[in-house]
């Protein structure tokens, strides 16, 4: 089994199909004003965002996209305006992130996780 794709909610696909080709995913699918799919820049798997009258409460969604040499890419990311909540920074599970909110409040996490994105010396 392999993770193909990840779908989040939005109110306004407009503004989110903006947001990600920014963030540099591909549109791939622009069905307004319903869906939108895109590419990610790096593997095969894909990401959606469908339209809904309603976010998730509470939390919400949790986005990752691994980036390898994370604090080139978010400072690219910042001279295109793309604010940040959080910079790259060292987490105590042993991946380096920065953390940013899409259009709808989507929480998105650029990381780097390097042997630890899978392998952390805590692995079962």
């Amino acid at each position: 089994m392999n993770l193909n794709q990840i779908t989040v909610p939005s109110v306004d696909l407009t503004k989110s199909i903006l947001f990600y080709q920014k963030m540099g995913l591909k549109l791939i699918v622009k069905a307004l004003p319903h869906y939108a799919r895109f590419e990610c820049p790096d593997g095969d798997s894909t990401f959606s965002i469908h339209q809904t009258e309603k976010l998730p409460s509470g939390e919400g969604i949790y986005v990752y996209f691994e980036c390898e040499d994370l604090d080139t890419h978010v400072g690219k990311l910042l001279t295109k305006g793309i604010e940040f909540h959080e910079l790259p920074n060292d987490k105590p599970w042993l991946w380096r992130e920065a953390r940013l909110k899409d259009p709808d409040g989507n929480l998105v996490i650029l990381y780097y996780g390097g042997v630890n994105r899978k392998n952390p010396p805590w692995k079962i």
